[in-house]
């Protein structure tokens, strides 16, 4: 049954994370660099603290233009990151996983263990864990 597929069992564990204090053109880059339309930002405690998506690059672009700031001058991921972000815990079964995914028009969520980001689950991942699921029927 595919409530006992748990989140933790198709989760990506290799995230690129930023710091609150990484400086935005740097987290441009790597987003760029990876092809990420956005990624967890974490307290040095592993703490899941936002997401800086690339929406939330683009408004700080816009907002440095409007306020004729120095393009460069960029600020930090912190200045412009998204603080309340949905989230799964790593034992979410598939079903619920998939329910949130739907009902928030999201890509990925974080998964957590407590306030610990522990990986990333995407639409993908989901429909991974039913292909293996109805191989495995």
């Amino acid at each position: 049954m595919l409530r006992s597929v748990k989140a933790q069992d198709y989760m990506a564990t290799r995230l690129v994370t930023f710091k609150p204090d990484t400086d935005l053109f740097s987290a441009i880059r790597s987003l760029r660099e990876y092809k990420l339309s956005g990624s967890p930002v974490v307290d040095a405690n592993g703490n899941l603290v936002g997401m800086l998506s690339e929406v939330d690059c683009l408004r700080a672009i816009l907002s440095q233009t409007y306020h004729e700031q120095e393009m460069g001058s960029g600020g930090h991921v912190r200045d412009y990151m998204t603080v309340n972000v949905d989230t799964v815990p790593d034992d979410a079964d598939i079903i619920a996983v998939s329910k949130m995914l739907i009902d928030r028009g999201r890509r990925c969520v974080p998964v957590v263990r407590g306030d610990k980001l522990v990986g990333l689950i995407s639409r993908s991942d989901v429909l991974r864990a039913v292909e293996d699921f109805a191989k495995d029927g």
